[in-house]
């Protein structure tokens, strides 16, 4: 989806105009990939415009660093604040949100210990992700050839710019065959997640998504869905699914801060109803959540 400019990006400390938002081309990140990033939403409220569970995205852009061995160069409370800021910067009611942290120019090769780590904020309109439909009419899930990271090979439980090499060929190969997204599979064949979003699947009335350590991503809006699962009266938790589980599964969707939620109405081609119960009011649940219209969630939109 095309990015549209906002007026300020803040760039390590200080907004600077979207234009000379810039980096020089040796920038170390650029050529490794050693890099955190995030995705967030800030949505329209009664009350202005509130950043969803951004105190949460902040603390993990700050665990994939530690992970990583980086050590970012500002709090959680700065780096909230200067979301907050950029947000405002843009005058816009409701937006994504990229904060990202880089090994910068000044030093080449495979050390990254000597590197300084560089930090970054924008926002520009983002719509839905897998369309503006994709509550109703359900996206299409292909299972990819290509495998989610072993634990040991690239942590998964980091949201680093370098893990999203595995993702983009997952997904390119599933929009060239004709579906909207790409379904993961562990080293073991157990299923993980999908290019860049969580998995949920309904058996016998039980919602079941895939852990941590099945090569997941510990998401926000896997833990915001199952929160408000559990609240509708749902059981719901983490288990390991094979991917004959997906093909006769009463519902499924797959969740992400981008994507929100999506129901799927098939993988493999085999054929899934869509949209199910548990999708629709997870659903409607969730839109009002995130706008701050349902009081038992307003602690997570932080207004700005």
């Amino acid at each position: 989806m095309p990015i549209t400019p906002t007026p300020k990006i803040w760039m390590n400390g200080e907004l600077v105009d979207w234009e000379k938002a810039q980096v020089h081309v040796l920038t170390h990140t650029l050529h490794y990939g050693t890099g955190v990033f995030e995705g967030i939403r800030a949505y329209a409220t009664a009350d202005g415009p509130a950043v969803f569970r951004l105190t949460e995205h902040i603390e993990r852009l700050h665990r994939s660093a530690h992970i990583l061995g980086m050590e970012l160069p500002y709090t959680v409370d700065e780096l909230i604040t200067a979301t907050k800021e950029t947000v405002a910067s843009t005058g816009l009611d409701s937006c994504y949100i990229r904060p990202i942290a880089y090994l910068g120019y000044g030093e080449m090769g495979l050390n990254t210990i000597p590197c300084s780590v560089d930090v970054a904020i924008a926002c520009w309109p983002w719509g839905a992700y897998l369309g503006d439909d994709a509550v109703e009419v359900g996206v299409r899930l292909k299972t990819s050839s290509w495998t989610r990271h072993d634990h040991n090979t690239m942590p998964p439980a980091a949201k680093t710019t370098g893990n999203y090499v595995n993702s983009s060929l997952a997904k390119v190969e599933a929009l060239k065959a004709g579906y909207d997204e790409a379904v993961m599979l562990a080293p073991n064949g157990l299923v993980a997640e999908c290019s860049g979003e969580n998995i949920f699947v309904s058996r016998n009335g039980v919602l079941l998504t895939p852990p941590l350590s099945a090569g997941a991503l510990e998401g926000i809006t896997q833990n915001t869905v199952m929160t408000i699962a559990r609240d509708l009266g749902y059981e719901t938790r983490c288990d390991n699914l094979a991917r004959s589980d997906l093909y006769i599964a009463d519902e499924a969707f797959v969740v992400g801060t981008a994507a929100e939620v999506s129901s799927v109405n098939s993988v493999d081609d085999r054929s899934i109803p869509c949209p199910g119960p548990a999708t629709r009011a997870i659903a409607e649940t969730y839109a009002a959540a995130v706008t701050a219209a349902d009081p038992r969630y307003r602690h997570w939109c932080e207004h700005v």
